[in-house]
């Protein structure tokens, strides 16, 4: 009994012919949206493959701290650039990567 492929799999999968078969026998015109769609479809596989985020609460909790002026001393950097590289890793890994760690 074979295994059935999950979302992220197909995701890859259906990204790959998007890029690999298909885009080359676009016109020119659609190439651009062709490869937005590669990238939604890249960045959707991350979001499913990537584990749920529980620090959402705390996100709007500092979020609401700072506008309330609780972190103008700047004591909630290292939080903040935690969240950012977390999302970050789904959204954009390649300038993730441009930024090693506590250069941010």
């Amino acid at each position: 009994m074979s295994r059935q492929p999950d979302a992220v799999e197909l995701l890859r999968t259906a990204r790959e012919v998007l890029l690999g078969q298909l885009l080359p026998a676009l016109p020119e015109s659609l190439h651009y949206q062709a490869r937005m769609i590669a990238n939604a479809m890249a960045i959707a596989a991350r979001e499913q493959d990537a584990p749920a985020r529980p620090n959402l609460p705390r996100e709007h909790e500092l979020a609401r701290a700072i506008r309330h002026g609780a972190h103008d001393d700047g004591s909630a950097r290292q939080e903040l650039l935690a969240i950012v590289r977390g999302k970050l890793k789904t959204s954009n890994p390649r300038l993730l990567a441009a930024y090693p760690e506590g250069n941010g």
